[in-house]
């Protein structure tokens, strides 16, 4: 038995692939071919638009994320004067706040039996207000001021 150094060892593949060789036309071959070719290039097309998305939706994250960035400084910036400006003021309570944090502890260091409610009170805003889009808390109102006016005891 001689074996070819180029070709199959097994004669009956050889004899296999010389078969399936010619038993394809000649039109189908070259179809074969050219739409392996197509499909190729295909890809190679897919992919490079892919790489074009992938760096165009890189980009435009970084934008976004430098942009947000911007925004959350500049929101902190406007915060940090909003308060400072609103613990300075002499009436807090003009804008919806009975007194500032600084008061408000001050206050809470000074217990006197029976202001606890007091206080509860004054952190509340009885003040009602029609709006559809707030909850109806005219129940819980009523209750701290009932309780603010006789406290519970022990």
């Amino acid at each position: 038995v001689v074996q070819e150094s180029n070709g199959p060892t097994d004669a009956y593949a050889a004899i296999a692939k010389a078969d399936r060789l010619t038993q394809e036309p000649e039109s189908i071959r070259k179809w074969r071919e050219e739409q392996k070719k197509r499909l190729e290039e295909l890809d190679a097309a897919s992919k490079v638009t892919e790489q074009e998305w992938r760096e165009k939706a890189k980009k435009d994250l970084e934008e976004w994320n430098l942009r947000q960035n911007e925004q959350m400084e500049k929101n902190r910036a406007n915060n940090r004067i909003a308060d400072k400006a609103f613990y300075q003021q002499p009436d807090a309570d003009v804008i919806g706040y009975v007194a500032s944090e600084e008061a408000f502890l001050k206050e809470s260091k000074e217990e006197t039996p029976g202001s606890e409610w007091e206080k509860v009170a004054q952190l509340c805003d009885f003040n009602p207000k029609s709006s559809k889009q707030s909850k109806d808390v005219s129940r819980m109102r009523s209750v701290l001021i009932s309780l603010k006016q006789t406290p519970l005891s022990r």
